[in-house]
């Protein structure tokens, strides 16, 4: 049936309808601080608002595309108009299938829900048991850098080095003499159920998830976006030689231990406490940024490490442990919690990186339209960290061949997936017509990478294009 009518412009994606004809937004959307600026400028013009979606034109239209040989031999595929709830394209929607990272969507809109957007993470320093001992207590703040500009890999995270002079100044004159690393915080494995050895440092897609880090383990504070990011084997302890560089300890005395256990929270001890400083003072404190921006790098950049700390956030929201099995538990309960249906979830890992993970494409498009909509604004930062179509993120060098997807450049709006014969994206996308329809597309079995990517954003720009 066709559905005629002005378009409703549902909660944050609202304005990207008057960003794209020149027009203000009637409500502002509040102003959230991210690492990069909103991506307007190259949004496309469209012309004016038009009919609603025919579900039996997009079917026409999609079938030949969803069919593509390159693909591989299952795609399931749901697109919904976000306006109207309308059901415009699906096959095998209600079928789990591996979701690659477009499981990171789940991930961000939980710990939205659970932590929201302002909650900052902590890296704590206190006194150990004995005079000159210190005590680094990992918060899960994986984005903390080594020292000032260390080339901002994330912009405005929290600073090692900030630590370090924090309590150096309240040791007073009471020589360094060890420094503990308690890690502590996160429970059970450092590797999920389904990872690969290539998939784990020092040169694959994550490293092992610990509460104390820098760089999300990285050596370096650099991000390829193809291959891995050389990482450390072990990077709490890393990050604790770093420390004990900083203060002057000496690089032998770092060992793992844990917080003496009546820890005193409280103002960093002063320099004149000296010897007299009781175990557990706190000595230093430094904040991550809001939770806002690391879901942003974690959506834009697909970063696997931030994915499973920020899923271990949502655990310790819950009082689950902070491991792979709490934050799966934990992540299934917020979603039925804000009435999404968690049993078309089965979940290894909070990043994606796990052949074992299940999702439904009915799932990623009901937690964008969610996300969309208004009722919950926590859920609307989303929008914010997925990657734009030839613009930003594990989207910049999309939708550039063939040359007809360029339609969609600065349009679609999604997050990636990928792993060996997998190949998925979800997102939101606006039409010709200026109707904001939510889609996930995932597909297995494609022999190459390449031409199945383009085959799935030929989907999306067909969706952009036709108004249909």
């Amino acid at each position: 049936m066709l559905v005629t009518g002005l378009v409703v412009r549902p909660g944050p994606v609202g304005g990207w309808l008057d960003a794209l004809g020149g027009e203000p937004a009637v409500t502002p959307a509040p102003t959230v601080t991210t690492p990069e600026p909103s991506p307007t400028p190259v949004l496309v013009a469209a012309a004016g608002e038009g009919s609603a979606p025919d579900p039996a034109t997009v079917k026409e239209v999609l079938d030949p595309l969803v069919d593509a040989g390159a693909l591989g031999s299952t795609v399931n595929i749901q697109v919904v108009d976000v306006a109207t709830d309308t059901l415009l394209y699906e096959r095998n929607s209600d079928q789990k299938t591996t979701p690659a990272s477009t499981t990171k969507v789940l991930t961000a809109a939980t710990v939205l829900a659970a932590r929201g957007a302002a909650y900052r993470l902590e890296t704590r320093v206190v006194a150990g048991a004995a005079p000159g001992e210190v005590v680094i207590i990992g918060g899960g703040d994986a984005t903390m850098a080594v020292e000032k500009d260390d080339k901002d890999l994330f912009p405005g995270a929290a600073r090692l080095d900030t630590l370090a002079a924090q309590v150096k100044k309240a040791l007073g004159g009471t020589k360094p003499t060890k420094v503990t690393v308690d890690t502590s915080l996160f429970e059970g494995a450092e590797t999920a159920p389904g990872w690969g050895s290539s998939d784990v440092s020092p040169g694959g897609q994550v490293a092992r998830i610990q509460s104390l880090m820098t760089n999300a383990g990285r050596i370096q504070p650099v991000h390829n976006e193809f291959g891995g990011d050389p990482r450390y084997s072990d990077p709490a302890l890393s990050v604790g030689r770093l420390f004990a560089e900083m203060i002057g300890a000496p690089e032998s005395s770092v060992r793992r231990g844990t917080a003496p256990a009546d820890v005193e929270v409280s103002a960093s001890a002063s320099a004149s406490a000296g010897p007299s400083l009781a175990p557990g003072t706190e000595l230093g404190k430094v904040l991550s940024p809001p939770l806002v921006q690391i879901v942003d790098w974690m959506l834009e950049h697909s970063d696997n490490v931030l994915a499973e700390v920020l899923g271990r956030q949502v655990a310790l929201a819950a009082g689950e442990e902070a491991s792979f099995e709490g934050a799966a538990k934990a992540m299934g309960d917020k979603l039925t919690e804000l009435g999404l249906p968690a049993d078309q979830a089965s979940l290894s890992d909070a990043s994606g990186l796990s052949n074992r993970n299940g999702i439904t494409p009915d799932l990623l498009v009901q937690t964008l339209k969610l996300a969309a909509g208004g009722t919950r604004p926590e859920l609307g930062n989303i929008f914010n960290g997925l990657p734009v179509a030839g613009w930003s993120g594990t989207l910049e060098t999309r939708f550039a061949t063939p040359s007809d997807n360029e339609s969609a450049q600065g349009i679609v709006r999604a997050k990636t997936g990928s792993l060996s014969g997998v190949n998925t994206l979800a997102g939101v996308l606006v039409t010709k017509e200026r109707q904001i329809l939510a889609f996930a597309i995932m597909a297995k079995g494609g022999a190459n990478s390449v031409t199945a990517r383009q085959a799935l954003d030929k989907i999306a720009a067909r969706l952009v294009a036709c108004g249909c």
